[in-house]
């Protein structure tokens, strides 16, 4: 899956200092992500590529994190696009080669959204700073340190006998299928949020859920945390049309072709083909 790297790592260094021409520098605006989209491939600039007027700003420069001995920056203010960068749709990051470079700079652009939604202090309204010791931002008036947000989203695979539910979502630009699924509540157990949102989605009851594997997906800044669950009861479909356009029973060899490997959805509907679940 995406989040496949080894034997590479992504690590944190507080002490790193400012970036050399090699480091990749993360530019977010208005949930588009800043790339040069050349004939070989998307890229992501790097330091040395910058404009010497945004070289100079490095007061709006944030280490996030490195991998292979390349730091990764975000700049933390609006901009605007240079040279052959432009700003794109962030599934381009799909597209990045090597694919560990694209699972990180997926990362980056997380972590570098979340810096820019966090400039100023919820309480005091100060402007946040970087803490010199974490990733973490601190207000220097009230002393409110807030930490990335990661949200908690459950996946589930509806399993009846040698039929798998599969829906299509009615917002967002995905139209696909895809399976159940939904952000957890405060208050919830993973389990209870499973449950509510196949019962809010499509109207069904589920048991006997078996947890599958995990994925952290950057583009909605969540942890994906994928089960099975059979059935429990008629299988007839009440659709949420206010969230999902369809939903259908798929037999084991009738699901259409993945798409992708690289997304916990398409890793759980070829398990279920391949005879697990």
């Amino acid at each position: 899956m995406f989040q496949d790297i080894d034997p590479h790592t992504i690590t944190y260094d507080p002490g790193r200092g400012a970036p050399d021409g090699q480091d990749h520098v993360v530019f977010v605006r208005d949930g588009q992500v800043l790339l040069c989209d050349s004939g070989g491939g998307p890229s992501l600039p790097r330091f040395g590529e910058l404009p010497p007027a945004l070289q100079g700003r490095a007061d709006a420069l944030t280490y996030m994190f490195s991998m292979d001995g390349a730091g990764f920056y975000g700049f933390t203010s609006e901009a605007e696009a240079f040279g052959p960068f432009g700003y794109s749709n962030m599934r381009l990051l799909f597209r990045l080669e090597p694919p560990q470079l694209a699972f990180a700079c997926a990362t980056a652009v997380h972590i570098a959204a979340w810096y820019g939604r966090n400039r100023y202090c919820g309480r005091c309204a100060a402007p946040m700073r970087p803490k010199a010791d974490e990733r973490a931002l601190a207000c220097p008036e009230c002393g409110v340190v807030k930490y990335p947000n990661i949200h908690p989203v459950i996946i589930v695979g509806i399993v009846d006998g040698e039929s798998l539910l599969l829906v299509k979502t009615a917002r967002g630009e995905y139209r696909n299928y895809g399976l159940v699924a939904g952000f957890v509540e405060p208050g919830e157990t993973l389990e209870a949020a499973l449950a509510r949102e196949v019962m809010e989605e499509v109207g069904l009851k589920v048991a006997n859920l078996r947890y599958f594997k995990s994925q952290p997906w950057a583009f909605s800044q969540s942890l994906l945390m994928g089960f099975f669950a059979d059935l429990d009861g008629d299988p007839a479909v009440t659709l949420d049309t206010a969230e999902l356009a369809e939903a259908r029973w798929f037999g084991r060899h009738e699901l259409p072709a993945a798409e992708s490997l690289m997304s916990l959805t398409w890793d759980m509907i070829e398990a279920f083909r391949n005879g697990g679940a």
